[in-house]
């Protein structure tokens, strides 16, 4: 069941990834990524970044953690990185994320 979970959401991230997901555009993702980036990321977010998350529905995100290989292919984000930067802005994610 798993596995399966984890297609459909490979399968819905690909087609929404263009348009953003989870009310975060495509350019706030794209804000986001120097400071959830595989390789020298930055220290902290920048003003954009936290702005994009602010509008962000952070539960529709925490469903897409699992989905870590459809984030790197768009946008050489390292999930881990990722899912710390609403805290690094001061939001708080959800206590089941």
């Amino acid at each position: 069941m798993g596995a399966l979970l984890t297609i459909l959401v490979v399968l819905a991230t690909s087609a929404e990834m263009a348009h953003g997901i989870c009310n975060l555009s495509s350019n706030g993702i794209r804000a986001c990524q120097p400071a959830a980036a595989i390789r020298n990321p930055t220290d902290q977010p920048s003003a954009a970044c936290c702005a994009a998350l602010a509008g962000a529905d952070l539960p529709c995100l925490c469903r897409y953690k699992n989905a870590a290989g459809v984030w790197v292919r768009f946008y050489k984000i390292d999930i881990n990185r990722a899912m710390g930067l609403p805290g690094k802005c001061g939001l708080a994610m959800p206590a089941n994320c």
